[in-house]
């Protein structure tokens, strides 16, 4: 294991089995050469303050425990900081985990944190907020952002998937702006990946994208009709080479993206933006505990 004097795990707790994996954690890293400085945070509107409170104790190593929109929504506050992320992957998809080729398993999640070594990796952004793994136009961020609060705790996935056929059936093929000026390209597309690695939704949609590229992916599902946009799920899920068919990528450090009409962006699941934006990479910018 590195040579770390200090450490903080903070964990979404949010969630009964938040809470259990939180102690599975403790337990689990109550071995490491060095203090450790723990929280479970019930309330995901103190998670910001939380970790500001740890980074102010100078740690070399943060564990965020939760899903991918957890830890997209904190590294924010590592950029900068000089300290070593470390992954503990407690949502449903852990795109960045699988990305970074780390166990989906509490233990096995730790045991990256005592044998891994850490490695420089890029970050995405979409204007000036970073993020960890991939961003999102179409049936996706258009589900998030109206979906009734109430309606998974009270009807559970059920009725989300209730909610999200319901989407589906409203949903349009959108223009995708591409560039500016004389380098414009303009397409009809049923769904927009900006990545910064290779899954999304837990599946491996843009194999091109890596987190030591120095360059941020932009892959369109082109297509008039809906459909499309199922024949391309369907493939991806059962890795046939149709999920090839339809799309177009576009690379580079910085691209501007607008769609007509506007749209939302979902930002490794929660909507936090809306076009148009730049799409740029933040190369090397923080390092991750990664399998060695």
């Amino acid at each position: 294991m590195p040579d770390f004097r200090s450490a903080a795990l903070i964990v979404n707790a949010k969630s009964r089995r938040g809470q259990r994996m939180f102690d599975q954690a403790c337990a689990a890293l109550s071995d490491l050469p060095c203090p450790l400085d723990a929280h479970a945070v019930e309330d995901p509107d103190d998670l910001e303050d939380v970790v500001n409170a740890a980074l102010a104790k100078k740690p070399d190593l943060v564990v965020l425990g939760g899903g991918d929109g957890t830890i997209s929504g904190l590294v924010d506050l590592l950029v900068g900081k000089d300290v070593v992320l470390g992954v503990l992957p407690l949502g449903t998809a852990n795109s960045f985990a699988r990305t970074l080729g780390i166990p989906l398993s509490v233990a096995g999640a730790v045991d990256v944190l005592k044998s891994g070594r850490p490695k420089r990796i890029d970050l995405g952004r979409i204007d000036d907020d970073y993020f960890a793994n991939c961003a999102a136009m179409g049936i996706s961020p258009q589900i998030a952002e109206s979906v009734p609060h109430t309606l998974k705790k009270v009807a559970g996935r059920a009725g989300y998937l209730t909610w999200a056929a319901y989407q589906f059936a409203k949903f349009k093929p959108f223009t995708l702006i591409i560039g500016e000026g004389p380098d414009e390209q303009r397409m009809k597309v049923v769904e927009v990946r900006i990545s910064n690695g290779p899954y999304h939704g837990g599946t491996e949609l843009v194999e091109s994208a890596s987190v030591t590229s120095g360059e941020i992916v932009v892959q369109a599902v082109c297509g008039h009709v809906k459909r499309r946009l199922l024949k391309n799920w369907a493939a991806s899920v059962a890795g046939l080479e149709a999920r090839r068919e339809d799309v177009r990528e576009f690379r580079g450090k910085s691209l501007k993206i607008r769609t007509e009409p506007p749209l939302p962006i979902s930002i490794d699941g929660e909507v936090l933006a809306r076009t148009p934006v730049t799409a740029s990479v933040a190369a090397g910018v923080i390092e991750v505990m990664a399998p060695a």
